[in-house]
């Protein structure tokens, strides 16, 4: 039948496109349903303009520094209407990408909301006319509205901004991240809630150029699920760039004005303080798309907002799966990817290895970069593992010195019975680019021995990798 399939998948973010290229690898007939624009948020809304947007703040950072590199740039001066459209055209330019991917590979797209009828069935009802504030065009060739039928259903429709009550986002004075992502004017004053990976690289953004920048964070340390340690010192290098950070803190009421918002924040000794701000970003976190998907009446079960699943994407309805933000954290694209992956081929009769979560990196772009993957200390020690912990500063390292960023850190941590890698944790230039190195050593299940013999090449500032783990054991040469 010309509407049965193999395959359907709900959602064509990161998880779903990358779902339905390696099912058709494997074989099997495929389609992706999609309401709002191929790629997903991550790709128009998130992951990718959000650093286009940071790569132009850091250029914009380069050049306002350009007498510490022996050169000189004049009236150096940032056009945020420039800077919006750069990052936008990029977008858009991977949008493109991934529709030519999906018709190369013969996955059929169709174009509208979709809810799962039964298991094996997918209603699809027409798309909303417009996403944010776009005309919703189809991809050429989409099909549209209609009832389908699959073997297997994959749910990979993502997640939205969390919204707090009584602060809610009205897209004009309170942000969520689409609206923070195409600025018209760059606001003198700044309110971010929330210091997790998106408040902290829209606060890097705006404060790189020009803007005034306060951080609200109601946990005792900002980015929360990096080490400790980490966290301090890109802290101090953030305040260093005039942030101003308040922790243990929380915004308990908000007052909008005519082109301002006032803040009342509430401190963990009981005092308060009022904030006025001309712009507010609200970045307190994202909830899975669940609604309106049939998942209630199936008897999908649901947790804190999201589908639960097993390693393979597996909910407890036969034929219906789950993958990526909608499964629950971390909320990452490239934890979505693989999880799609792993779904797919799990489905098509192989044998792939279930997600572990404990092995996936993450990474904030803020300036300094952060990265980490595994344990941090205080969750090596709560699990009762007898640690090693290495440490190497880029100030002990030449290529930092010479690139002109002599601050940051290198962090690992070793079981001290075995030597297995447990953990790493960096902050510094690149660090983004950096980690996959101790990723692919977890997955290896290399040991600290492995890693202090092999050759690291010079000068890099891959050498500080080397160090730290020479430095677990006693052996760092640089420091």
């Amino acid at each position: 039948m010309a509407n049965s399939y193999d395959v359907i998948i709900i959602g064509s973010g990161p998880g779903g496109y990358v779902a339905a290229i390696r099912a058709a690898q494997l074989g099997l007939k495929t389609a992706v349903v999609e309401a709002k624009h191929l790629g997903g948020i991550c790709l128009n809304w998130g992951c990718i303009p959000t650093k286009a947007l940071l790569r132009s703040a850091e250029v914009f950072h380069y050049m306002e520094h350009a007498g510490d590199y022996g050169l000189s740039a004049d009236k150096v001066a940032a056009d945020v209407g420039a800077i919006t459209k750069r990052s936008r055209g990029v977008a858009s330019q991977l949008n493109q990408g991934v529709t030519g991917l999906l018709k190369k590979n013969k996955v059929d797209v169709i174009w509208g909301v979709a809810e799962i009828a039964t298991p094996g069935k997918v209603t699809v009802k027409p798309a909303p006319a417009e996403a944010y504030g776009k005309p919703n065009t189809p991809p050429k060739g989409a099909l549209g509205a209609g009832d389908y039928e699959a073997k297997s259903i994959i749910v990979a429709t993502g997640a939205r901004p969390r919204a707090l009550p009584g602060i809610e986002p009205d897209g004009k004075l309170i942000l969520t991240y689409f609206e923070a992502m195409v600025p018209e004017t760059l606001p003198k004053k700044l309110l971010v809630m929330g210091s997790g990976a998106i408040g902290i690289e829209f606060a890097s953004f705006y404060r790189t150029l020009g803007s005034e920048v306060t951080v609200v964070e109601v946990l005792p340390q900002i980015l929360p699920v990096e080490d400790e340690e980490i966290a301090a010192h890109a802290r101090k290098r953030l305040e260093k760039q005039g942030f101003r950070i308040l922790t243990s803190a929380k915004v308990t009421k908000v007052v909008k004005g005519a082109a301002s918002v006032t803040a009342t924040v509430e401190t963990a000794d009981g005092k308060t303080e009022e904030i006025t701000a001309d712009k507010m970003i609200s970045a307190v976190g994202v909830v899975g798309n669940i609604e309106g998907l049939g998942l209630e009446k199936l008897g999908v079960k649901t947790d804190r907002g999201c589908v639960v699943t097993d390693g393979l994407g597996r909910t407890n309805v036969p034929g219906i799966y789950a993958i990526g933000d909608v499964a629950g954290p971390p909320m990452l694209a490239h934890k979505a990817e693989h999880e799609g992956v792993i779904c797919v081929e799990g489905i098509a009769g192989q044998h792939p290895h279930a997600m572990d979560k404990a092995k996936i990196p993450g990474c904030t772009y803020c300036n300094p970069q952060i990265a980490s993957v595994g344990l941090t200390e205080k969750k090596a020690r709560e699990a009762g593992y007898d640690i090693r912990v290495g440490k190497f500063p880029f100030i002990g390292n030449g290529k930092a010195i010479a690139l002109g960023e002599p601050e940051g850190l290198v962090k690992t941590i070793f079981d001290k019975k075995t030597g297995q890698l447990l953990g790493a944790h960096m902050v510094g230039a690149e660090v983004t680019e950096l980690i996959q190195g101790f990723v692919i050593a977890m997955n290896l299940e290399t040991t600290e021995e492995d890693l202090i013999n092999s050759v690291f090449p010079h000068p890099t500032l891959s050498e500080t990798m080397h160090e730290s783990v020479m430095g677990a054991y006693g052996r760092a040469i640089h420091i």
